[in-house]
């Protein structure tokens, strides 16, 4: 492309749906200035990263897309194009190794987000990405610039100054590393339609809150093994082993997040709904019964439980709570609760505690370039856009490929144009 024709883009957000897209438009010919919001760019991916980076998953793909759900088709083509080995060779190119882990998690080597992301960034700026820090969106002005607050007052930049523009400005949730969803009503106020965000890979808060003493010993700890279930409205009933953490209000934690989506909609419709725990998935139900029944002698129940099927602790304390005395003394319904112990959820946790967002700028306002069909030459990506994943490498995934698509957008209707 000759350099009269190269398009000046600005990509507003340096999370790695917007570094992605930079990276793409850079890299076919596009000059590239990316703003953002926070002192640096990157700062939920190094958080994200801290107790080691998921960077994708490596189970097959057909079942890698199912976990999109209801935004799998508009995904599929955009996931197919940069998927999980596409990610693992990126990685690599930038002098990143990557590993499987034994739950099918890919992992850098060092488990660091911090080394990748500086080795991305000395890329971008080394093949002419500029970029811009304490610059947040403020939606456009009415000749179209784009606003933009800073430390020394409002910056524009003009239409003549900016061929096409990539949003990747993130969701609601971990406001104070600039995913604050302040974006909603710049798009809102120009007729674009946007679901609205809500809390995913959450917490959630159980009917009436726990005891005082299961908070004070246990807030915290993690349950674990257990298999967690939930009923669909079809009759499909989700299974999944795992762990979670009890806390203060309720549960939160990787098993939970894997719900979230199903729960947060049960309790939308309902005002509440129930998740149930396998206490004891190794052991048959018929095991279970047994050795709850088996005579104890003199021995308290606690350590019967403990020394028959070594429930105890947490996992101990939980059932009192969810069963009382009249419970625990029922040795069939003790039996049966360890096996099918139901917790009551009332509420998912604030969105600014989630790790990510559902709901956002509807497919139906796209095209299948991510471009606002409303505003040529506005691009959308990661998750400013209406799809949710579980955790386990999907979201990452998911920002990764849209914004390379977003990019890839940009340079194709350029060049219609051009």
């Amino acid at each position: 492309m000759p350099a009269a024709a190269l398009p000046r883009v600005a990509v507003i957000g340096g999370g790695p749906a917007g570094l992605a897209a930079a990276e793409v438009l850079v890299a076919g010919g596009a000059r590239v200035e990316l703003f953002d919001a926070m002192p640096s760019v990157g700062r939920k991916f190094l958080l994200a990263g801290r107790g080691g980076l998921n960077l994708t998953h490596g189970e097959p793909l057909e079942p890698f897309l199912g976990r999109y759900g209801a935004a799998r088709e508009r995904l599929e083509p955009i996931i197919r194009a940069f998927d999980p080995q596409a990610l693992r060779d990126w990685a690599q190119d930038l002098g990143i190794s990557t590993f499987v882990g034994t739950s099918g998690r890919v992992f850098p080597t060092d488990l660091k987000a911090a080394p990748l992301l500086r080795a991305w960034l000395h890329r971008l700026r080394a093949a002419g990405v500029v970029l811009h820090a304490r610059h947040r969106w403020l939606g456009w002005a009415e000749d179209g610039a784009l606003r933009f607050a800073t430390p020394a007052g409002e910056a524009r930049v003009g239409r003549e100054e900016v061929d096409a523009t990539v949003l990747a400005l993130g969701g609601a949730s971990w406001a104070r590393l600039g995913s604050d969803g302040a974006w909603v009503t710049a798009l809102q106020t120009r007729g674009v339609q946007v679901s609205p965000l809500q809390p995913t890979n959450c917490g959630f808060d159980v009917a009436g809150g726990w005891s005082a003493f299961l908070r004070e010993r246990f807030a915290g700890q993690p349950v674990k093994p257990v298999v967690a279930s939930f009923p669909l409205e079809n009759g499909t009933v989700l299974r999944q082993q795992g762990e979670f953490v009890l806390t203060d209000t309720g549960i939160e934690g990787s098993l939970v997040y894997a719900f979230s989506a199903p729960l947060r909609e049960a309790i939308a419709r309902h005002g509440q709904t129930m998740l149930t725990l396998d206490l004891l998935p190794a052991h048959e139900p018929e095991q279970v019964r047994a050795e709850v029944m088996r005579p104890r002698g003199t021995r308290s129940l606690a350590t019967h439980l403990k020394s028959r099927l070594n429930v105890h602790g947490l996992k101990l304390a939980l059932l009192r709570e969810v069963l009382g005395p009249d419970g625990m003394n029922d040795p069939a319904r003790l039996a049966t609760m360890l096996k099918s112990l139901p917790l009551t959820l009332v509420a998912p946790r604030p969105i600014d505690e989630a790790i990510s967002t559902a709901g956002g700028v509807a497919w139906s306002e796209l095209d299948d370039h991510l471009m606002l069909c409303k505003r040529p030459g506005v691009f959308c990506a990661g998750e400013m856009l209406d799809w949710e994943a579980p955790t386990g490498g999907y979201l990452l995934t998911g920002c990764l490929a849209t914004g390379r698509a977003a990019g890839r957008g940009v340079l194709g209707w350029w060049s219609l144009r051009a």
